[in-house]
């Protein structure tokens, strides 16, 4: 008789055994996905002083807008007691440093005295704010340091003789000349940031000596947006 060769058994697979590659994709790709999840939602979320920063921003912001509106019913007082100051000494102290129409009596200039230091005491508070604000501030609060001071030239100037009164009288002209143009110019700055905080166009600029505003208003009407 002839011999046969013998065939090797097939073996089962056992368990435990080797899983095929795409099974082990399959495997690795989920383990991925419960790995990176939560990983990826505390990387997206801000930390502590990220929140802090925000919320310190936030409040700051709050209190911009509300310092603006009281700064801008403030200049709104001031401008109502300082244009009836400048429209006295523009009868008294023309632009063109010619003499004036008339001179201020004592009482008269006693009352434009008051009135710049009820605007100097108003203006002399400085709480902390944005810079805008500040500069703002700023502006107008020398503005009103320097109309005190021409008025206090012409004061001082009217009770000297004739010949010795036209220097401190040229001095107070130009002190109110230079206080209108700061005014306004810082009342430039407050439309700007009032519009800027939602409150639309602010106009408080002086106006009680005609052509020496400094800065005109625009004619944007009051409170429009920008």
């Amino acid at each position: 008789m002839s011999s046969k060769t013998a065939r090797r058994p097939r073996v089962p697979a056992q368990p435990g055994a080797r899983p095929s590659s795409r099974t082990g994709l399959i495997v690795a790709v989920l383990a991925a996905v419960v790995v990176a999840g939560p990983v990826g939602y505390f990387l997206g979320r801000p930390d502590a002083s990220q929140v802090a920063v925000a919320d310190m921003r936030e409040a700051e912001a709050k209190r911009d807008v509300q310092q603006i509106g009281e700064l801008t019913s403030v200049a709104r007082t001031t401008v109502g007691e300082l244009n009836g100051v400048l429209a006295g000494l523009a009868e008294v102290l023309p632009r063109d440093g010619k003499p004036g129409a008339r001179s201020a009596e004592p009482a008269e200039v006693d009352g434009w005295r008051k009135a710049v230091r009820q605007a100097v005491d108003r203006h002399a508070e400085t709480p902390s704010g944005t810079t805008a604000t500040n500069v703002a501030r700023a502006g107008l609060r020398s503005a009103v340091d320097a109309m005190a001071i021409a008025v206090d030239a012409y004061a001082a100037g009217s009770r000297l003789p004739e010949d010795s009164r036209r220097t401190f009288l040229d001095l107070a002209a130009r002190q109110r000349s230079a206080a209108v143009a700061t005014w306004s110019v810082a009342a430039t700055q407050l439309d700007q940031i009032s519009i800027d905080a939602g409150h639309g166009h602010q106009h408080v600029y002086l106006t009680g000596v005609p052509g020496e505003e400094g800065i005109s208003a625009d004619t944007v009407p009051e409170g429009s947006p920008g």
